[in-house]
């Protein structure tokens, strides 16, 4: 829906009070309102952000406009506080895959009874929604299965470690490392990310949300790539990341927080891709969808060629929208990302936020082909190339 079509559904719903505001640079306590009880929202590259109620937000979610919530990050897209050093630095990004024979070995040891069985429990919480108590202890029990993949692995043949990326929210995001074996790349950094939240769209904080594709299917499709690489041993040259964010169906609140961080520390992002929806087949065929708007194109071009190399299925270009998902925070903080999706945007799953949202509607083999891009993102871009 187009938004000024949607702003209009919203004023004759009564929601019309939504307030025009400048890009006001001031910073508040992360998670809080400020003193009216809004929030700045951000839902078009072309229309200014504007201070917002939660109903209204609620009535954006509700009526299919993607946004970002940046009350507390007004600067990410900000170069004002990154070195000079950060500033001249520029990712190599590579323009066809070159190490077949390391990722092959990888990808061959993936399978789908992990995923399946993983998938069963994190849709067991009632809801996921990044402030409720079946939030935080869903990424209790992620975190977990992360911490024990870790502890299986034998600690002289893979260098890894996880952390809990704390935000005022009880739900917390997690990151995962593998300490790169060139000291010169330590502070260059590839990502592989997936957003751990649910929510139902009508009962946003007690709504039944199981959540199967939207994340959990991502959020499972990473775990599997991350498990394969720990168990085989994986020693990239620079350090590869594995993310699962909190908060970004309420406007991408935890990937935000990561990359206002990574930005302000002087951290260097070589790429990040995005897996959000990675389990549903569409009626128009298997495709991997590779959203083409509001990435890096040189990286979005990598992607489909690893595509081509790596999985059995082909690539479809796509559209998602601003904000659709946690890309958007690396891309605005001026990072290449990329976002790869189950299939054209408008062939997607139509049961996303709801409690129809299960494990019967999605391929296990078709997220199996997106930890195959996984994997082969990871190792192909942790090689220093130029």
């Amino acid at each position: 829906m187009k938004i000024s079509a949607a702003l209009t559904l919203l004023a004759l719903a009564g929601s019309s009070a939504v307030l025009a505001s400048p890009f006001i640079n001031h910073q508040l306590p992360i998670g809080t309102l400020d003193s009216n009880g809004l929030r700045l929202i951000q839902y078009s590259d072309d229309v200014p952000a504007k201070w917002m109620t939660e109903q209204q937000i609620e009535d954006l979610f509700r009526l299919g406009i993607k946004f970002m919530d940046i009350t507390d990050y007004t600067e990410l897209g900000s170069d004002i506080k990154a070195s000079e050093n950060l500033l001249r630095w520029k990712p190599y990004i590579p323009s066809t895959p070159a190490y077949e024979d390391e990722v092959t070995p990888f990808i061959g040891n993936l399978t789908t009874e992990l995923m399946e069985s993983n998938l069963k429990v994190f849709t067991s919480f009632r809801n996921r929604y990044y402030k409720s108590t079946s939030g935080a202890d869903s990424a209790k029990w992620l975190h977990k299965q992360i911490s024990d993949t870790i502890a299986s692995a034998d600690p002289d043949s893979v260098d890894v470690s996880v952390r809990k990326f704390k935000h005022p929210w009880d739900q917390f995001s997690i990151i995962v490392r593998f300490e790169g074996t060139n000291v010169d790349l330590n502070n260059e950094l590839v990502i592989v990310g997936a957003h751990q939240d649910s929510v139902n769209m009508w009962m946003p904080s007690f709504g039944r949300a199981p959540g199967a594709d939207d994340d959990g299917s991502g959020t499972v499709t990473i775990l599997e790539a991350f498990r394969v690489l720990v168990q085989g041993g994986f020693k990239p040259e620079r350090p590869v990341e594995f993310h699962w964010y909190s908060g970004e169906e309420a406007g991408l609140l935890g990937s935000q927080a990561v990359a206002s961080d990574y930005k302000q520390s002087g951290k260097k992002i070589v790429a990040m891709i995005q897996n959000d929806m990675t389990g549903y087949v569409g009626t128009n065929g298997e495709v991997m969808g590779i959203v083409s708007d509001h990435v890096d194109p040189k990286l979005t071009e990598f992607v489909k060629k690893l595509v081509e190399s790596y999985a059995v299925i082909p690539w479809k270009d796509t559209k998602c929208g601003y904000g659709c998902s946690d890309h958007a925070s690396w891309n605005k903080a001026g990072f290449p990302s990329a976002f790869a999706i189950e299939s054209a945007f408008e062939d997607s799953n139509q049961y996303i936020h709801t409690s129809s949202d299960t494990t019967d509607r999605l391929s296990f083999d078709h997220m199996k082909e997106f930890s195959k891009l996984s994997v082969a993102f990871a190792i192909e871009l942790s090689h220093e190339r130029s």
